[in-house]
């Protein structure tokens, strides 16, 4: 199986990497909060089978980061890209600036324990993780820079950034000579804030790529659940009950889409929908046969009025 994968175009300085239009998360590698990892659901061979069937379609982007499963996550990504060294893979990993990281050597620490778990020289793309809760991003962003400077890392993102403070690392960075090449923050049918916020149009006016992550809404948009057949755990208990009641009929609706669309299935079509936002999905797997289903969002695309069919059942429904 083949999908072609243009590559996006994002502004470049010398070695920035391009990000391909869609990618692999890797929340649920090694997560047992959430994801239930080790508890028998899924395996590592499932993974690495994962793994190895998003490169065998064209898809070559991963996205990790140091908290993901207390580092299991850039563990596991590491020995599948060390067990198959080509073709060549494009990898994000994450910096958490905890109010306890006080200083810019906090970062090359967290940046050199990461390349070593991952078995890697150099980082494609470090973000930061969220907006630091004191004192500023300022000494970050300059490590950052120190950073790519010494060839430990090709390109800098962000994620969970706002569009005031997208706005003004966009100016700190270009202030240091370098581009912000991406703001990855949560955005699917049902949380539309980016969008609703203006993010996503300032992203596109400054040539920063945003990277949606749990674009399936954490399986809400696989039409598998339902108010009798809740998520599991945690992510069951964040959803509304009136939410959860909703569910079914909206599902129809992307049902009925996904139908006229050759029987594309509702997951297909919601990952197809971020596509068409301008927005590069990036949906958890945690096996071959999820990752091979969630590829057929690709060599399509939604009509203009199926997008805004599929808007405005979305904002009927409740919170």
């Amino acid at each position: 199986m083949t999908n072609p994968i243009e590559p996006a175009s994002i502004p470049l300085v010398p070695g920035a990497p391009l990000i391909p239009p869609f990618g692999i998360g890797a929340w649920q590698w090694g997560d047992r909060t959430i994801w239930d990892y080790g508890k028998g659901l899924f395996s590592d061979e499932d993974l690495h089978a994962a793994f190895d069937a998003a490169l065998d379609a064209g898809v070559n982007f991963f996205d990790t980061a140091e908290v993901y499963g207390e580092g299991r996550s850039e563990t596991l990504l590491g020995q599948f890209r060390a067990a198959r060294p080509t073709p060549p893979v494009v990898i994000a990993s994450k910096f958490s600036p905890l109010p306890t990281r006080l200083r810019k050597t906090a970062l090359f620490s967290a940046l050199k324990a990461s390349l070593e778990r991952l078995q890697l020289d150099c980082l494609d793309l470090y973000q930061i993780h969220f907006p630091p809760p004191a004192f500023g991003d300022d000494r970050w962003l300059e490590a950052l820079a120190e950073a790519h400077q010494q060839g430990l890392i090709r390109g800098i993102g962000i994620s969970n950034y706002s569009e005031a403070d997208t706005r003004r690392v966009h100016a700190r960075l270009a202030a240091l000579g370098l581009p912000l090449l991406s703001n990855q923050v949560e955005y699917h049918l049902l949380n539309r804030k980016a969008e609703r916020e203006g993010l996503l149009k300032l992203c596109e006016e400054l040539g920063v790529r945003t990277i949606a992550y749990s674009p399936l809404a954490q399986g809400l948009l696989t039409g598998k659940y339902t108010p009798e057949n809740p998520p599991p755990g945690l992510r069951g208990r964040s959803v509304s009950a009136a939410r959860l009641a909703a569910l079914p009929d909206f599902t129809r609706t992307v049902q009925i889409i996904g139908e006229a669309r050759g029987g594309k299935t509702p997951a297909q079509v919601a990952l197809n929908w971020v596509i068409c936002k301008e927005a590069i999905p990036i949906p958890g797997v945690k096996n071959a046969s999820q990752t091979i289903a969630n590829l057929g969002a690709l060599g399509w695309r939604l009509t203009p009025e199926q997008v805004t069919t599929l808007d405005e059942a979305a904002q009927a429904l409740p919170q």
